[in-house]
C-alpha cells in the first residue's frame, strides 16, 4: 500500500514548497488513504463578516510546523494513517444551492470510500452538504458541535440555507442522531429567551458556555462520550467556541469562552468515539491578526489526525484507542 505522509522539515525547510495542509503531498485521490484535508472555500451565506473563502488557504500556511508525532495521544499519526491534502471543492461565488450541492456530491464520494474528510471551511453553511453527504453515505451521525451559536433558527432574512440554519436544516432532513448529539460553548446575546429551550426541543443536549465553565474540561468530556456512546459522529468545530482572546479573526468573535488549552481537552478527550468527520470553519484571514486564529485552526486540524490515528492504531491492535 502506498503510504501518503507529509515531507519532513529535517530534509527540507518547512518554509519551502508549495503550500498544502502539513506539507502533505497534494494529490486528487481516493485510493490508499485514511483521511482527506479538504479545503470548502465558500462563504456567499454568510449572516456578518465575510472572507472566510480565504480560509483554506491560510490554515495551510499556519499549518507547517505540524509534525508526525503527538506526544500528548502517543501516537505517530503517519504510522498508522495515509492521507493527502486533496486540494479545495469547487464553489460557485454567490450561487448558495449550486456551492451546496457541489460539495455534497464530492464529499459522499469520499465517504463511500471509507476515508474520513477533514475538512478547511468556509463558513458554518458548509456543514449542511457535510451531514447530507454522510446521510447519503451510511444513514444520520451523531453531532458534535462546538460553537458559540446554536445555528438551528428556521431562517434568516427568509432564507432557509445560511449561516444561522444548518443544523435545523440537517435535522429536519434526518442527517442527525439528535439523541445521540450535543452542542457546547452557547453564549452571548440572543433575540429572544426562548432560543435555548427550542435547540433542546430539536432534540440536541447542550451545554451553554457558562455551564461548561462551571462544570470543567473532565466531566464536559465525559458527558460527550455518554451523549455519543457508539454512534457514527461528526465533529464540527467553529471558530467561536475559543474565546475572542484567542479567536478574533472568526465571523462574530465573542467573549466569555475557551482557550485554546481547554479546547485541546476537549478533543483529545474524545478519543476512540467512530469519528466520520470533521471541520473546523469560520476563519477570516482578513480580520486575524498574527494569524492568531489560522495558527490555533491549523493545530486543531492536527489534534482530529491524532484521533484518527489512535482510531486505526487500535483497530490494528485489536483493541480500544482509549486511554
Amino acid at each position: 500500500m502506498q503510504r501518503y505522509r507529509p515531507a519532513k522539515s529535517s530534509e527540507t525547510p518547512s518554509f519551502s514548497g508549495i503550500r498544502t495542509y502539513m506539507r502533505l503531498p497534494h494529490v486528487k485521490t481516493l485510493d490508499e488513504v485514511d483521511f482527506l484535508i479538504v479545503g470548502l472555500p465558500f462563504d456567499s451565506a454568510s449572516a456578518a463578516r465575510v472572507g472566510q473563502r480565504f480560509a483554506p488557504q491560510a490554515i495551510r500556511e499556519s499549518s507547517v510546523y505540524c509534525k508526525s508525532y503527538h506526544p500528548e495521544l502517543d501516537v505517530d499519526i503517519f504510522a498508522h494513517c495515509s492521507g493527502v491534502d486533496y486540494g479545495d471543492i469547487n464553489v460557485v461565488p454567490g450561487n448558495t444551492a449550486k456551492s451546496l450541492n457541489n460539495i455534497r456530491r464530492e464529499l459522499a464520494a469520499i465517504i463511500k470510500k471509507g476515508i474520513v474528510p477533514v475538512c478547511l471551511g468556509g463558513e458554518h453553511t458548509v456543514v449542511l452538504p457535510e451531514l447530507r453527504a454522510m446521510q447519503e453515505a451510511f444513514g444520520p451521525v451523531a453531532l458534535v458541535q462546538f460553537d458559540a451559536h446554536h445555528d438551528c433558527w428556521d431562517s434568516y432574512l427568509d432564507e432557509r440555507e445560511n449561516q444561522a440554519t444548518p443544523i435545523r436544516r440537517g435535522i429536519e432532513e434526518g442527517c442527525i442522531l439528535t439523541d445521540c448529539s450535543i452542542q457546547l460553548g452557547l453564549r452571548g446575546p440572543e433575540y429572544a429567551a426562548d432560543e435555548r429551550r427550542m435547540v433542546r426541543e430539536l432534540g440536541m443536549e447542550l451545554i451553554t458556555a457558562v455551564e461548561l465553565h462551571e462544570m470543567g474540561m473532565p466531566k464536559a468530556m465525559a458527558r460527550i462520550k455518554a451523549r455519543v456512546k457508539d454512534a457514527p459522529v461528526f465533529v464540527t468545530f467553529d471558530l467561536d467556541f475559543l474565546d475572542a482572546a484567542y479567536s478574533p479573526g472568526t465571523t462574530i468573535p465573542m467573549i466569555g469562552g475557551f482557550t485554546t488549552w481547554q479546547a485541546l481537552q476537549l478533543i483529545r478527550g474524545m478519543r476512540g468515539l467512530n469519528f466520520k468527520g470533521f471541520d473546523i470553519v469560520e476563519l477570516i484571514p482578513s480580520h486575524d491578526p498574527g494569524q492568531i486564529t489560522a495558527i490555533a485552526a491549523a493545530n486543531i486540524v492536527w489534534e482530529f489526525l491524532g484521533l484518527i490515528a489512535c482510531n486505526n492504531m487500535a483497530r490494528r491492535q485489536g483493541g480500544t484507542s482509549e486511554n
